[in-house]
């Protein structure tokens, strides 16, 4: 089982705000998922990205593997290394 953390899309259309979460990398996108570790929101300025670093570590731990997408905003955020 390859376990991802990703975003899931939440929000109006045209109106995007993401939940981070950790999911089985065999369910759609916006399907069912494991936790829910954070959250980010595109549309304010700067950007707002709001994450549980310790769930993180915990499930890096585990052999969870972030997206690139989820990576990147995570380290512009500063919330990760």
């Amino acid at each position: 089982m390859a376990v991802k953390i990703r975003l899931r899309r939440m929000g109006a259309k045209k109106a995007p705000y993401y939940r981070i979460v950790v999911a089985d990398s065999r369910y759609p996108r916006d399907g069912r998922f494991i936790e829910e570790i954070g959250s980010y929101d595109p549309l304010k300025e700067p950007a707002e990205v709001k994450v549980d670093a310790e769930k993180y570590a915990q499930w890096i731990k585990n052999g969870a593997q972030p997206t690139d997408t989820v990576r990147a905003i995570l380290k512009r955020s500063g919330a990760i290394e």
